[in-house]
């Protein structure tokens, strides 16, 4: 009898192990800019002001501009819209950071920062980095919404977002 239990609770054990769903992911991208921090903070801090150096974003439209539950509609040039809320914002320390409300990234519960940070020679290192899950919260999920697929449109987001930053404060 004891053997049966202790097989049984195996069983059960390794069944939660295989149910518990998707793992968070994260992925983290830097850039340096020959610029000095407060000029590439003017464009990265600036909540509203993604259009101006992302390629992917055709406009933005923040509530409350750059002050802590400001929520922005960001318009994207192959169409679609995202929406994000600024959870924090430190114009001293040149960090903000936000969460996904709802958007075409195959992405859910996603979470992002963008620092600037002075680096040796007057220059500035800025790092984007995010947290999410995939876009199927289940098993098995779809090509387009599983973990690669949200590996891959983020770091995409970024790495374009982060060159476009760099040419365009660098004219």
């Amino acid at each position: 009898m004891y053997k049966s239990g202790v097989a049984a609770a195996m069983l059960i054990a390794a069944n939660l192990v295989l149910a518990h769903g998707p793992s968070r992911l994260k992925v983290t991208e830097n850039v340096t800019i020959n610029a000095e921090p407060a000029k590439v903070w003017a464009k990265v801090g600036d909540f509203n002001g993604m259009p101006a150096w992302h390629p992917a974003v055709a406009d933005s439209n923040a509530s409350n501009g750059n002050n802590v539950g400001s929520q922005r509609t960001l318009t994207l040039t192959g169409g679609g819209k995202v929406i994000e809320e600024l959870e924090e914002f430190d114009d001293k320390k040149m960090v903000l950071k936000y969460r996904m409300k709802e958007g075409v990234l195959p992405v859910t519960n996603y979470t992002s920062t963008l620092s600037v940070q002075a680096i040796e020679g007057g220059k500035s290192l800025v790092e984007w980095r995010g947290a999410f899950y995939r876009g199927y919260p289940n098993n098995d999920p779809p090509p387009d919404r599983n973990d690669e697929a949200a590996e891959k449109a983020i770091t995409g987001v970024y790495k374009t977002g982060l060159e476009k930053l760099k040419r365009v404060v660098e004219q």
